[in-house]
């Protein structure tokens, strides 16, 4: 059953992993949260990896296994139950590995939602290996939650954008925002030391470039307007030495981050790969055609 709201894309159903870590239960919730903003049943998946282990293991290990997956499992749906009771849950106990069965287990319209550090991470590490993998591979929109999981809302969702061809994407961060009953924030980023000695620099100087590009955000932006008639919709173009650096901070202000990535047979792209791994808010990663080369 898809959403009722005018204009809103069909954003699918929501795909959780769980692995019985704390920043799996954040996730957990969140993910219930956005279904039921959704009206979407919410799928919590757990993967037991027992395609590879079944070879290694002895028989007492793969049952404890199962029961691990099982429980896992129950804990996860009855705290979704509690919290949010008109949700739909349903439960897999997959045997493959985390990155393959969550990618199995969403359509292209689906979210995955993943926590941001898994059972048996460092503590240093901002982001476990799991969730960046099916950030960089899932041809699915990708919800990494991350921040304080109390921290006020700011009503606000931020899409970040580089040109012509997030134009793709956009749409599904503004049916975030709608679902949400918040303002979406139209955000570019630009570095006018990357064009400083440039004939576009010499002929109108970086005012006339930051106006010049406001207009091409406005441009990209237009076509929202019309689809969602009721949103609240800001363009904002930012300058700084530093996109990742300036999206890390823009991140403190918002309450959903969402960034368009064209996935590479090497991964994420350098400024993605930084917000996911230092972002104060959620972030949601959103496949996009992109020119060859072109980065988030």
């Amino acid at each position: 059953m898809s959403t009722d709201i005018p204009g809103d894309p069909d954003l699918g159903t929501v795909v959780v992993g769980v692995d019985g870590s704390a920043s799996a239960r954040r996730a957990v919730l969140w993910a219930a949260a956005e279904a039921n903003r959704r009206r979407r049943p919410l799928r919590i998946v757990y993967a037991a990896d027992l395609d590879r282990l079944t070879l290694l293991a002895s028989a007492d290990t793969i049952d404890r296994i199962h029961d691990t997956g099982r429980d896992a499992l129950l804990e996860a749906a009855l705290l979704v139950q509690e919290r949010f009771p008109d949700v739909t849950v349903v439960r897999e106990l997959s045997r493959k590995s985390p990155v393959a069965a969550l990618r199995l287990s969403a359509g292209p319209e689906d979210t995955i939602v993943v926590g941001n550090r898994g059972l048996g991470g460092f503590a240093t590490l901002m982001l476990g290996s799991v969730g960046l993998d099916v950030a960089a591979r899932s041809r699915s929109p990708v919800a990494v939650v991350r921040g304080e999981p109390d921290a006020p809302g700011t009503g606000i969702v931020t899409a970040a954008v580089r040109g012509p061809a997030d134009g793709d994407w956009l749409p599904f961060a503004a049916g975030e925002a709608q679902l949400r009953k918040a303002t979406l924030r139209v955000l570019s980023m630009w570095n006018p030391l990357a064009h400083a000695g440039s004939v576009a620099t010499m002929l109108g100087g970086p005012d006339e470039m930051t106006r010049e590009r406001a207009r091409h955000l406005e441009t990209l932006a237009g076509p929202l307007h019309r689809t969602f008639p009721g949103l609240t919709l800001t363009t904002e173009v930012a300058g700084g030495t530093s996109a990742a650096g300036a999206l890390v901070e823009a991140s403190r202000h918002t309450d959903l981050l969402v960034i368009g990535a064209r996935r590479r047979p090497m991964g994420l792209g350098h400024v993605a790969h930084a917000v996911l791994h230092h972002a104060h808010c959620p972030v949601m990663i959103v496949p996009r055609g992109a020119a060859n080369g072109e980065e988030t």
